[in-house]
């Protein structure tokens, strides 16, 4: 055999020799040596065979640790990945979906090279179900870290649903050190508290959008409706979680200094399933642009109440159950005009970004058409993404050390489904408007009989936005 020619050229070793080292038991092979050097009477053989001995242990220590890997019919041991989330959520469920078929992808391909050794992935996945109501974080901690220390996890990628759980999930990541890569929540405390203590976080990035990013997409688009149709009157519905708070935060300061009356902003507690006060006052306030902010199932009955009211008013903002394709039928076209953001490309795909096509595509063959419409509008892309930003990383550290797996992570310079993927010193991938520079998200607007026709950005763009009939201005 070559391998044990060139690390121990002195020994010729049977097939029977090479059965047992196989199966890591050198001192069960060097027994059957052992009366040979016993039946030698001659002084100079035993020592002969004595720096024979040493010479084979020296050899069989390194095969046993190498060998194998490398031989072939002997599997190599997988990298596991972990997938901690709210698994009951679309978002959540998709973005495990996602991460099994990058995995898949990378397997096919041989797996990832650590080292002079492939290693295929494997997925491992625990539900957190924190996007349910009433649910603590406590125990959306309890179950990461039960998944971090049953399963063993080499990396784990999706993470927190819940901005709450990120930023309490952020201490247990760093006290058993393992590379993570969060593609849904969205607040920005996260970067603050990297900010705070870069060495103690090292491990944690983020590869979703960032709220501050979304309200600044928002405030484009709403700059765009008062420059083009002179609207200026807006009001916030907006769900009472950090991600929502901090986005509907900014976009108040913004809309006040661009001149906007904002007639109202109103919070509702995750699982709310009635907004007809807030329908009330956006009719008796005259409201142009209503702007919802949910991730919750229940926010699309804001949908049918608002259409239900006949409001003269254009909705402008990002309702989870509304982005699949499959909204329309669902709500019976009351999503008609709205401009619904995606936070990142992959459930939508456009042609400026070919993997965010080749994702949609495979998905479709993977899980069904069906399935693929169903796509949510957070989440799926930046998790497909992250798995092949950690493989690169694992392959360029020629190692699973979580220290210098994180180093090569934070070198990343790529193109994604999301578009190009590079993390700032805050280990916040950046967000903007040229793929070919940054990741970007994307607004599209529905219209009959049931389209998405993208509107922004400028360079992903179909069409503009157009005014829905009965829209004062």
């Amino acid at each position: 055999m070559q391998v044990v020619s060139d690390v121990c050229p002195i020994l010729e070793l049977s097939a029977e020799e090479l059965r047992v080292l196989r199966g890591h038991d050198p001192l069960g092979m060097w027994a059957k040596r052992k009366p040979i050097v016993q039946a030698v009477g001659n002084n100079q053989e035993v020592r002969k065979m004595r720096r024979m001995r040493v010479a084979w242990l020296v050899c069989a220590a390194v095969m046993v640790l190498g060998l194998a890997q490398v031989t072939p019919g002997v599997p190599a041991e997988p990298i596991i990945l972990g997938v901690p989330t709210a698994l009951g959520s679309i978002e959540g469920a998709d973005s495990l979906r996602a991460v099994q078929l990058a995995v898949d992808e990378i397997n096919a391909r041989g797996g990832v090279r650590v080292g002079a050794v492939r290693r295929p992935l494997q997925v491992v996945s625990i539900d957190t179900r924190e996007h349910e109501p009433g649910i603590p974080i406590h125990d959306a901690l309890a179950a990461l870290e039960k998944l971090i220390t049953e399963r063993r996890p080499h990396a784990i990628v999706v993470g927190a649903f819940r901005s709450e759980v990120l930023l309490a999930a952020m201490d247990v990541v760093a006290r058993y050190r393992i590379p993570y890569l969060v593609s849904i929540a969205m607040t920005p405390a996260f970067e603050a508290r990297i900010a705070s203590d870069p060495v103690k976080y090292r491990h944690l990035f983020r590869v979703g959008l960032q709220s501050e990013y979304f309200a600044g997409n928002l405030a484009r688009v709403l700059g765009f409706l008062k420059s083009r149709f002179g609207l200026s009157r807006v009001q916030f519905i907006y769900q009472d979680v950090l991600w929502a708070k901090a986005t509907v935060g900014f976009l108040e300061t913004w809309a006040r200094q661009a001149g906007w009356t904002i007639v109202s902003s109103d919070a509702y507690p995750t699982g709310a399933t009635d907004f007809s006060a807030s329908v009330l006052r956006a009719r008796t306030g005259r409201v142009q642009v209503l702007v919802p902010v949910f991730d919750m199932p229940q926010s699309g009955i804001l949908l049918k109440q608002v259409k239900g009211a006949q409001l003269p008013t254009m909705l402008v903002g990002f309702i989870s159950p509304a982005v699949p394709a499959t909204a329309w039928e669902a709500f019976e076209g009351a999503v008609d005009s709205m401009v619904q953001f995606v936070h990142e490309p992959g459930p939508l795909a456009v042609k400026v970004l070919p993997k965010s096509v080749h994702f949609n595509r495979a998905y479709g063959q993977k899980y069904g058409e069906e399935m693929r419409r169903k796509l949510s509008g957070h989440g799926p892309g930046p998790a497909y993404d992250s798995v092949y930003v950690l493989a690169a990383a694992i392959e360029r550290a020629g190692s699973l050390d979580p220290d210098r797996v994180a180093e090569e992570i934070k070198k990343t310079d790529v193109e994604g489904v999301i578009g190009r993927i590079r993390f700032n010193d805050k280990h916040q991938v950046v967000y903007g408007g040229l793929p070919t520079q940054t990741a970007i998200s994307l607004a599209f607007q529905w219209r009959s009989p049931g389209r998405r026709v993208v509107v922004w950005p400028e360079l992903a763009a179909e069409d503009e936005i157009r005014l829905p009939a009965g829209v004062r201005r």
